[in-house]
């Protein structure tokens, strides 16, 4: 369809994609709720601001279940989020939205908990210094 056609003005043209934001979370939004032809819905806002010479502050939404993603996280804190930036037209203006569906601490990638140090490697003097016996009656090599 292309913009100016005269069918059906309200149909949605929607184009997405999938990228990750890395920057502080500077602010919660007020948490919304509302009631749509499926059901309650939940939407919880936040702001990010990204690293650099030019910082950006992008605001991103949380949808239903994954709103509460968001209360772990405190103020201050470097974040990675994964999103999905869609945009569609409604009545020929085009609305943008950033929708999150993962939201981790920036180092949490780690196999330690955090604030915690991984456990230490065992030292030479901690291994068995016992070797077991060879048995040289059992040779089971093919050659």
């Amino acid at each position: 369809m292309v913009r100016g056609d005269s069918v059906a003005p309200s149909l949605f043209i929607k184009t997405n994609f999938s990228m990750e934001i890395s920057g502080k979370l500077i602010e919660k939004l007020p948490q919304q709720t509302g009631q749509g032809r499926n059901g309650t819905w939940v939407k919880q806002e936040f702001i990010v601001e990204t690293p650099g010479q030019y910082p950006r502050k992008v605001c991103i939404a949380l949808w239903g279940d994954k709103a509460k993603d968001i209360d772990a996280i405190a103020i201050g804190e470097n974040i990675k989020v994964s999103v999905n930036v869609e945009s569609r037209e409604y009545n020929g203006r085009w609305y943008t939205d950033v929708k999150a569906w993962r939201i981790e601490k920036e180092g949490a990638s780690g196999s330690a908990p955090r604030g915690q140090a991984p456990p230490a490697m065992p030292g030479l003097d901690d291994l068995s210094p016992e070797i077991p016996p060879a048995d040289d009656s059992v040779d089971d090599l093919p050659f």
